[in-house]
């Protein structure tokens, strides 16, 4: 499980990260234009909040692992946060639209790639509640 959680830890460094590029991926620039300032800036702020957060979440599952799994106050962590990824896999396919991935190669590859992702991360969290030996 420790491996798992070395794996999960780079993944989701790598995906805090992406987070800085999203305002030029999605051209947030012109595509907020219309929205009110507040509108526009919860939007920055908030994906800088998310991407702090998922940082936060691999830099603990790259460097307290044993904490993570021996623990009990780690088991709660991980109750939690397979909750929350079991959530975010959830939204993935009653938040979105199937119109913005359906038919669509690159799209629909990176739905199926990021459902996946969302199961590994919530089932391994969960496996460390439920058979983690915690003394």
């Amino acid at each position: 499980m420790q491996t798992n959680l070395t794996i999960i830890g780079w993944i989701l460094v790598c995906l805090s990260l992406i987070h800085l590029g999203f305002p030029k991926y999605f051209q947030w620039r012109d595509d907020l234009q219309n929205i009110s300032q507040i509108n526009r800036e919860m939007m920055y702020v908030h994906t800088a909040f998310i991407g702090i957060v998922i940082f936060a979440m691999g830099i603990l599952c790259i460097f307290f692992q044993s904490e993570l799994i021996y623990s009990e106050f780690g088991n709660q962590i991980s109750l939690g946060l397979g909750i929350f990824w079991f959530i975010r896999l959830l939204v993935q396919f009653f938040g979105y639209s199937k119109d913005l991935w359906y038919g669509k190669l690159f799209e629909t590859s990176i739905h199926i790639l990021f459902s996946i992702l969302w199961l590994y991360i919530s089932l391994s969290f969960i496996w460390i509640y439920k058979f983690a030996n915690v003394p």
